[in-house]
């Protein structure tokens, strides 16, 4: 599936045509002619030839290599040469130098530099400082630097893999563009010189996006230093005990700083006291296995056992393509995070409600377990139900109940089920055989829970439209919620705290925690519509940055990280269809 224009918005479009415009002569330093109108210069004809000739090429023939690169967006890139007459962009050195330079600094964002031709761009930056270039190597140049620039503003604004390509159940919106002002742009943008500018623009604007790259240029210096120490296997280490291993573990968490690092002072014997004992798993030490563990999904008690070990030696390079992974889902979603939403973190366990991108609340969550997982789309929040009823749905019958059914049809009446026929009658179990019935061959019945404390839903349900079945409600289950890993639900989210929630959603003073506690005690199944829907985002976040200069890291519970790392790590593809063509079909 290609996005097509649909995926370069007016926003977007506009950020990467931040940087184009009228050139002096071939590489002259910059100077006051840089402002000077497009209509006011005089480009030697010999380069506006040579541009012409290989927009020609770019249009009618194969692509070609150039200097080992290959243009990407050479439809786009021909309809920026046209609009302009074929008149350079890129002949002030300048304004190469800050290409190259923001094409390197995109490895704080995740991608790689030589998908943006970094290599040929140097190579021709190095033969124009010593003379050797032809006409015809400067338009070659021309079109690399221009396919660099604009496919890079691209990838930061949307990011370089299509979500569509990877999941059918994406749903965010994709956005329209205006392609001729959006080269109009591009050429202004560029006169002015805004190269950096331009990618800044392009990036997500959230301060979460600005942590993940400060993130991970914190990791690949660690990397670049070594890495950290791997634990080697023994029995638990607890508080209070002395082991070889607990040197160690001093170390590793010294790496990420989870564990402060001694003063100057203190590191002079007897300055504070006696030296610390590097095997002596002394309370400091305790706290930082305890910050550890919580920054990682464990549960916080400061027993080093093989679950807390075998997240300690994560190594630190599957640490950074975790946080890689997760700046392209942000250049995905971040830019539709804003003012009051709810926020579900699949792989995080956790549901946030925010308000001017600060959450002000947040709830555990029980998620689909593996062969039933919860889908990651987006939608809105219209009706909260209390003292809801719940009709099983027809995967659920299947799966769950009707191999209970045909051992005991009794089993229905325990769980205060009724089962329904087409006119509402409720029929008796023991009637039906159902043994016929299966993967096949659906009963022709409805199966309705009865409302109440033991109901699979709870006592209060959020409803937002969507295809799969899928809302937030309570649950009775309440021990799941302490599990570290909780995947156990049939794919809806089973919220810890659901009447705290349901009273931000409706966001209405008639409808308090003691308000709705008096409506499920009177045991009163009753609908409220919220008086402004509230959109719900569904997100998988594998590893997020902290404001305490941190990294929360959660583990890829439905395996969907390696996908997105191969695609990320894959050959660019040609994300646009020919100009003018419009939205590619999906």
């Amino acid at each position: 599936m290609n996005r097509g224009f649909a995926a370069w918005t007016a926003p977007a479009l506009a950020a990467v045509t931040l940087i184009v415009g009228a050139a002096p002569s071939c590489f002259a330093q910059p100077s006051a002619t840089a402002a000077v109108p497009l209509a006011e210069r005089t480009v030697p004809s010999a380069l506006t030839e040579a541009i012409r000739e290989r927009v020609d090429r770019l249009r009618y023939e194969q692509p070609s290599d150039i200097r080992g690169a290959r243009v990407v967006l050479d439809d786009l890139v021909a309809k920026f040469y046209e609009s302009r007459q074929f008149q350079p962009a890129w002949q002030e050195r300048a304004r190469l130098d800050a290409l190259v330079g923001a094409i390197d600094e995109l490895v704080n964002d995740g991608l790689a530099p030589a998908d943006y031709h970094v290599d040929a761009l140097r190579s021709y930056r190095l033969d124009a400082r010593i003379g050797t270039l032809t006409p015809a190597d400067f338009a070659n140049l021309e079109l690399v630097a221009t396919d660099a620039f604009m496919l890079a503003a691209w990838h930061l604004y949307l990011g370089k893999v299509d979500p569509h390509e990877l999941s059918s159940q994406w749903n965010f919106p994709e956005r329209p563009v205006e392609v001729e002002r959006g080269l109009e742009r591009l050429s202004e943008r560029l006169a002015a010189g805004q190269v950096r500018e331009t990618f800044e623009a392009a990036r997500p604007q959230h301060v979460w996006y600005q942590r993940g790259r400060d993130r991970l240029r914190d990791y690949r210096a660690i990397a670049a230093a070594g890495g950290w120490p791997q634990m080697a296997a023994g029995a638990t280490l607890r508080p209070g005990m002395t082991d070889p291993r607990v040197a160690t573990l001093r170390r590793r968490l010294l790496v990420t700083r989870d564990l402060a690092a001694p003063t100057a002072v203190a590191a002079i014997p007897n300055a504070l006291g006696p030296p610390v004992d590097e095997a002596f798993f002394d309370p400091a030490l305790e706290a930082a296995v305890k910050f550890f563990q919580e920054r990682h999904g464990l549960t916080a008690d400061a027993v080093v056992g093989p679950g807390t070990v075998r997240a300690l030696n994560v190594p630190v390079a599957a640490r950074i393509d975790q946080i890689r992974v997760n700046l392209e889902r942000a250049r995905w979603t971040l830019h539709e995070i804003k003012g009051e939403f709810v926020l579900v973190d699949v792989a995080g366990f956790y549901v946030s409600y925010f308000r001017d991108d600060v959450p002000v609340w947040t709830s555990r969550v029980v998620v689909g377990r593996d062969e039933r997982e919860t889908p990651i789309f987006r939608s809105l929040i219209t009706y909260v139900v209390f003292n809801p009823t719940w009709t099983i749905p027809p995967g659920i019958l299947v799966k769950d109940k009707l191999p209970e059914l045909k051992r005991n049809p009794g089993a229905l009446r325990r769980m205060h089920i009724r089962v329904l026929d087409a006119s509402g009658r409720e029929v008796d179990p023991y009637s039906i055989d159902w043994h016929r019935y299966g993967p096949g061959r659906l009963p022709p019945y409805q199966f309705r829970q009865d409302a109440g404390p033991d109901n699979a839903l709870g006592l209060v349900k959020i409803m937002f439209p969507n295809p799969h079945l899928v809302y937030l409600h309570d649950s009775p289950a309440k021990s799941l919620y302490e599990q570290d890993q909780r995947t156990f639900s049939s794919g809806c989210i089973r919220v810890q705290k659901p009447f705290e929630l349901a009273e931000l959603v409706l966001n209405d003073a008639q409808w308090t925690q003691q308000s709705m506690q008096r409506l499920v005690d009177a045991k009163q199944t009753r609908t409220v519509t919220l008086a402004k829907p509230v959109p719900v985002l569904i997100l998988y976040w594998t590893a997020q940055p902290r404001p305490d200069g941190q990294v929360i890291f959660r583990n890829d519970v439905y395996g969907r990280d390696a996908a997105t790392l191969a695609a990320l790590d894959g050959n660019v593809r040609k994300p646009l269809p020919p100009v003018g063509a419009g939205p590619a079909p999906r």
